[in-house]
């Protein structure tokens, strides 16, 4: 969790106030951040990637931080975040992205400095497949009335 103390306009003024950011603001704004990059079919695996399709569906739900976890000190922070990608999309340059997405966005918003983005590509989502399953299970149940 990071803490920020803000102080007075000129030097020697008393401090004004803290700041604290929690982690899974931290990790929602990262979430978001890669989840609006172009290539990323999805973020998180199996429950997580699950949660995150559901909450995505329903208006209003907050789950962008599903997937990302951080560490985050006083300064500084560090994201982990497990992907799927779209098939053809070159994986390095999309891992170039995000790392740009998510350091632009949690800098400007946190004024914490990313030092380290790990993305693990768990992935490759082929388009149609996901159709089809739902094709052929519909054909086995109509062959078995």
């Amino acid at each position: 969790m990071a803490e920020f103390e803000t102080s007075g306009g000129s030097s020697g003024e008393k401090t004004r106030g803290r700041t604290t950011i929690a982690d899974g603001v931290v990790a929602t704004i990262a979430g978001i951040a890669i989840r609006e990059t172009e290539g990323v079919h999805s973020v998180g695996r199996g429950a997580s990637k699950a949660i995150g399709a559901v909450a995505g569906r329903v208006g209003g739900s907050s789950g962008g931080g599903r997937g990302v976890k951080v560490e985050v000190g006083e300064k500084q922070t560090a994201v982990d975040v497990d992907i799927e990608v779209e098939y053809g999309i070159p994986i390095h340059e999309l891992a170039d992205r995000v790392r740009t997405h998510v350091t632009d966005a949690v800098e400007t918003m946190t004024g914490l400095e990313v030092v380290e983005i790990n993305i693990n590509v768990f992935d490759v989502h082929i388009p149609g497949d996901d159709d089809e399953d739902d094709e052929d299970s519909g054909r086995s149940s109509a062959r078995v009335q």
